[in-house]
């Protein structure tokens, strides 16, 4: 099968995410193109211009395919327009997120224009497929919403046939060999120590929380509990000013702040550490949590989001999840320090994250592209 792959917006995990696809499934014909992560509002309006009229983009975009796979930030409805080549074939339009679901900032500018053109995409795409329940629930809620909330001629029942097509089917998770290489070998406990070994992980803005992580690590400090943290993850131009104040006032606990050098490094973060703590406002599938939670680390994640759904709707999955409190960020940072010593106190196991490994979901995805 010849598939043209397009990621008009490649953040990190959107990159790792398309990687896993064409060398998990190799028996297949790829091209991929993509745009990088800048300038949002831009490649979510302006991207199948780019795609169809760039010299860069032209001559892989103009050949002959059996499918295209876009992310759902691609125009799908401009590209079709402006290129003739990919009108009569299938398109599956990936979410790894949805602009229906996005917490409250003063960034917003054009947000129900960016709704607009991935709506329009959806309607124009012939499957769906999204990487979480919450992620798919979420989107077609507020694009009925939204359709409601027009002036004339539109009605949400336009959106059925498109949600009852539309399937959940995960960004896969490429561990086999990290596993191998970080987790220790059995009967062997690297994690001994009493200190207490946080890790986070996420994209340094706000609507990850580093106001509810500040909050955490003062309740901690308040509560004299012996613990150091890693905080890493991916920083833009604008960093959010808690990440001043954290490395300020908590110096002597961190041991690594920022992006670690290489993945090796990042990897080898996860795998020492006894907890990985979220606390996100804004989370579709939680990859950071999940490679963490592979490599032996006990989740302390917010009630809220997708993370409710992640390891199963039983008494014990629930036990990872503290509660939210979204309009007091002292009483979260509470309920999250609770669970973190119930943990530390109970040794609690980390759960079981398989059914997101690449080798259980790739075969899922060829199926799917064999039905398209």
């Amino acid at each position: 099968m010849r598939i043209l792959l397009i990621s008009a917006y490649e953040a990190s995990s959107h990159k790792a995410w398309a990687k896993t696809l064409m060398s998990g499934m190799s028996q297949h014909d790829w091209e991929y193109v993509s745009l990088p992560a800048r300038h949002f509002a831009w490649r979510i309006r302006g991207n199948a211009m780019s795609f169809a009229f760039d010299p860069q983009f032209k001559s892989v975009i103009e050949q002959s395919y059996d499918v295209v796979i876009a992310t759902s930030m691609t125009d799908v409805v401009g590209l079709k327009a402006f290129c003739p080549n990919l009108q009569n074939i299938p398109w599956l339009l990936y979410f790894h997120e949805n602009q229906f679901a996005y917490p409250a900032s003063d960034k917003q500018q054009g947000l129900v224009e960016m709704q607009m053109v991935t709506m329009y995409s959806a309607l124009a795409a012939d499957v769906c497929v999204f990487n979480s329940q919450f992620n798919k629930d979420t989107f077609f809620g507020g694009a009925r919403a939204l359709l409601k909330k027009l002036p004339d001629y539109v009605s949400p029942d336009w959106l059925h046939g498109t949600e009852s097509n539309a399937q959940v089917l995960p960004v896969p998770l490429e561990m086999s060999t990290s596993i191998e290489v970080f987790m220790p070998e059995e009967g062997v406990n690297t994690k001994a120590s009493k200190r207490i070994k946080l890790v986070w992980s996420a994209r340094w803005e706000f609507d990850k929380g580093p106001d509810r992580l500040l909050a955490i690590l003062e309740e901690l400090e308040r509560r004299d509990v012996d613990y150091e943290i890693a905080i890493l993850g991916e920083q833009f131009r604008s960093v959010p000013k808690e990440f001043d104040q954290i490395q300020a006032k908590f110096s002597h606990r961190i041991t690594q702040f920022g992006f670690a050098p290489s993945r090796a490094d990042y990897l080898a973060f996860l795998a020492s550490s006894d907890m990985v703590l979220s606390t996100a406002l804004h989370e579709f599938q939680g990859l950071a949590v999940l490679e963490a939670v592979a490599l032996g680390c006990v989740p302390v994640l917010p009630n809220r989001q997708v993370y409710p759904e992640l390891f199963g709707e039983s008494l014990s999955a629930k036990s990872y999840l503290y509660q939210s409190d979204l309009k007091n960020i002292e009483n979260e940072a509470k309920y999250a320090v609770n669970l973190i010593q119930r943990h530390a106190t109970e040794n609690t196991e980390a759960p079981s994250v398989r059914a997101f490994y690449a080798e259980n979901l790739l075969d899922q995805y060829d199926t799917l592209l064999s039905l398209l």
